[in-house]
């Protein structure tokens, strides 16, 4: 309920003060031809709109200065077309600032082959005299659940255990039906999806992974929970 509201008293704010919508339709523009003028590498736009001392954090976590931004816009290589569209976009002003939150959509044809993916940008823009300039980027890239394949229900026992990480840190694995569930001690049980072999992910979780490991006997050893790089391992027991 709460963004709900959230947006309601958006729009009650956006009736009440004119020039608030109007600043607020402005800047949704400008940002939409940012978006456009990333895929041919238009850096007349970004320098129009960017402020002198912006900073720019890409969706790899790269911290990038005005200059380092612009020598890094180029069009996309041959082969390769597309088009970023703002789905959803709140803008909230306090005097010369705006703090921005957008929702995008980019739809990628690469080599005939249609690709696409979800960002989340946060940005500050600062008013200086009559224009506003774009002062901070942040990028994130809206993590999916990787596509699930199914295999025999009773291949899905090899699974099947206690495993643990820590004397008081254990995961309980066990079949329900056609899929594996897990249960972290104190915690509520969750379906176990198989991405590929021996490996799995928890649906609404992708990016978390659960990679199985086995000996020269083919038996199942333990288990890797990994998440951002960093790996606990959890031993497979009695």
């Amino acid at each position: 309920m709460l963004p709900a509201l959230l947006v309601i008293a958006a729009l009650q704010s956006a009736a009440a003060d004119p020039n608030l919508a109007s600043v607020q339709n402005q800047l949704r523009t400008a940002d939409q031809a940012l978006l456009d003028a990333i895929a041919p590498g238009d850096k007349a736009v970004w320098e129009r709109l960017l402020a002198a001392d912006a900073i720019y954090v890409d969706e790899n976590g790269a911290v990038m200065n005005r200059a380092q931004f612009l020598a890094a816009l180029k069009p996309l290589p041959s082969g390769s077309s597309g088009q970023i569209t703002i789905v959803d976009y709140q803008a909230t002003i306090h005097g010369q600032v705006a703090l921005v939150v957008h929702k995008d959509d980019e739809r990628e044809n690469y080599h005939g082959i249609p690709l696409r993916a979800d960002y989340l940008m946060t940005e500050t823009w600062v008013k200086e005299g009559a224009e506003w300039r774009l002062a901070l980027v942040h990028v994130y890239v809206v993590a999916k659940d990787p596509p699930a394949i199914k295999i025999p229900a009773n291949r899905l026992a090899e699974y099947e255990g206690r495993y643990r990480a820590a004397p008081d840190l254990a995961y309980l694995i066990r079949r329900e039906g056609d899929h594996l569930v897990g249960e972290r001690q104190g915690l509520p049980t969750v379906t176990l999806a198989q991405e590929s072999t021996d490996v799995f992910f928890v649906p609404g979780r992708p990016r978390d992974r659960k990679i199985f490991r086995r000996d020269a006997n083919n038996k199942i050893v333990d288990f890797v929970d990994r998440r951002e790089g960093e790996d606990l391992v959890f031993a497979r027991g009695e």
